[in-house]
């Protein structure tokens, strides 16, 4: 008979941090957190998702959508918050699920996170390689990254970004931290000018409509790229308008990943029932009022009309058509500086979960081991490797929807798990608690799936994808050497 809702205890969980050598160091404090966050989520997003989000789904309202998608992720936060003050383990989402849903649902939470970061570090590297040949361009510098190998041609910038932010995480996450973290604070400062700046030219009239009236859409794949709630319903595809907010909000959505991420080094922070919900939390109040004064800005120079006649809009393109040329070396540099954080954040979320998942079982426990620095290094390295050779040897593109697809599944399930653990293990020492259990995390849940069935429907045929690769390597060889299932573990279930 298959158990495939078996469930650790937290007590085992938390004991399984100290085994050795496969413990991870505890260094990090919680600005580290927060700016951590703010690192993955204000990356090259900050200059393109909200002009996107205004262009094609919600016109001046995407300031809505930011908020809409603010709060959601807010409120999934507080079941984060709650988690990490009892678990405070590596593997995020998929480590509250593993106590709490049971071991089939953890593993798909896992196998997602790892698909999401790895493919969206790969994506990013690729893109920081052309954004930084765009700004040598801009600067009139005769340099270029790409290099010809017989009839290929390969982008040495990704390998040498993701090799200089492995080196630096395989030598200790407090180390890779602050050097993230003085490269968040110059990338900060350059939002701001740019933002600054950029008020000088916003004119009211532009805001005006603020919400667009709903309009057909025109787009050749308008039925693939509809809200799947649209497609079940038979709606006609359509822009602007409430849909278009709420698809908006879906879309920005992306701006929040990183605190999914941060949960993952949870093991690696100081006092982490405190620093970890604080970090999340402080970083998330940043990187909402960044997000903010971005889209205000954005559809305040322009049109959103204008926007959507372009084929790429961004907040660069705002400033050319106000005739603002030269804000676009100093974007090109913010760019280069912001995909290079959120980089570094992805290698070691990524690493960590697969990590978490290996010290289980789930997959070879010996990815899981862990060397002088505390750290997991054969891992970090395979990572590293994997994810700079996809990055450089193949053509791929921004898959935002499928991150943000795998974000809100992740916390669509921390959600739902809140209640449970409420009723299992009341006893347990909660510094935070998310507040009318169990309601609000039932609230959070719904609150969740609702932006996830305002992505795309081919956005969904993916996620269904990679959920079908997932079962056949979970019951392949997962279910089979898990801890839990070999006997090394007693299910808690059992005790």
């Amino acid at each position: 008979m298959l158990h495939l809702f078996r469930t650790k205890s937290v007590e085992q969980t938390i004991a399984e941090t100290g085994e050795e050598g496969h413990e991870l160091k505890r260094n990090l404090k919680w600005w580290d957190l927060a700016i951590m966050g703010v690192a993955v989520a204000v990356g090259a997003g900050i200059f393109s998702v909200g002009a996107q989000a205004a262009a094609f789904h919600a016109g001046p309202a995407v300031i809505i959508s930011f908020i809409i998608a603010g709060v959601v992720c807010g409120a999934a936060v507080m079941c984060y918050a709650e988690f990490a003050s009892m678990i405070p383990v590596a593997g995020s989402a998929y480590t509250f699920t593993y106590t709490t849903v049971g071991e089939i649902v953890a593993w798909i939470i896992g196998w997602d996170l790892i698909l999401e970061m790895l493919m969206a570090g790969s994506v990013i590297s690729k893109y920081w390689g052309v954004y930084l040949n765009v700004f040598f361009d801009l600067m009139g510098w005769d340099f270029d990254t790409h290099l010809a190998i017989g009839p290929f041609t390969i982008d040495v910038a990704p390998a040498v970004i993701v090799a200089f932010f492995t080196t630096l995480l395989v030598f200790g996450t407090k180390l890779g931290a602050r050097v993230d973290g003085a490269m968040t604070v110059l990338k900060i400062a350059i939002v701001l000018f740019v933002v600054i700046v950029g008020f000088f030219y916003v004119k009211a009239e532009n805001f005006t409509p603020f919400i667009p009236p709903s309009e057909p859409s025109t787009s050749s794949e308008a039925v693939m790229n509809q809200p799947l709630w649209q497609w079940v319903t038979g709606m006609t595809p359509s822009i602007y308008g409430v849909p278009g907010i709420l698809s908006g909000a879906a879309l920005v959505f992306f701006a929040f990943l990183g605190f999914d991420v941060v949960a993952t080094a949870s093991e690696e922070a100081e006092n982490p029932k405190r620093n970890v919900p604080l970090g999340i939390g402080v970083g998330l109040v940043l990187v909402v009022v960044l997000y903010m004064l971005v889209a205000i800005v954005t559809t305040g120079m322009v049109s959103y009309k204008d926007l959507a006649a372009q084929p790429d809009p961004s907040l660069a393109t705002a400033f050319e058509l106000v005739g603002a040329t030269w804000a676009a070396k100093v974007i090109s540099f913010g760019i280069v500086l912001g995909l290079a954080t959120v980089i570094m954040v992805l290698l070691l979320g990524v690493t960590r979960v697969v990590f978490a998942m290996s010290r289980d079982g789930l997959l070879p426990r010996g990815l899981s081991n862990t060397g002088r620095h505390g750290t997991p290094v054969a891992l970090q390295i395979i990572m590293g490797v994997f994810m700079a050779t996809v990055a450089a040897c193949f053509d791929i593109s921004m898959l935002s929807d499928m991150v943000n697809i795998g974000t809100l599944s992740a916390f669509t399930l921390v959600a739902i798990s809140i209640p449970i653990m409420r009723r299992r293990r009341p006893d347990l020492p909660r510094v935070f608690r998310v507040p009318g259990n169990p309601w609000v995390p039932i609230l959070i849940a719904l609150a969740n799936l609702w932006l996830m069935v305002n992505l795309s429907v081919v956005t969904w045929l993916r996620f269904v994808v990679w959920l079908v690769i997932g079962f056949a390597i979970y019951f392949g060889y997962g279910y089979r050497h898990a801890l839990l299932g070999t006997g090394e573990l007693a299910d808690a279930d059992a005790r």
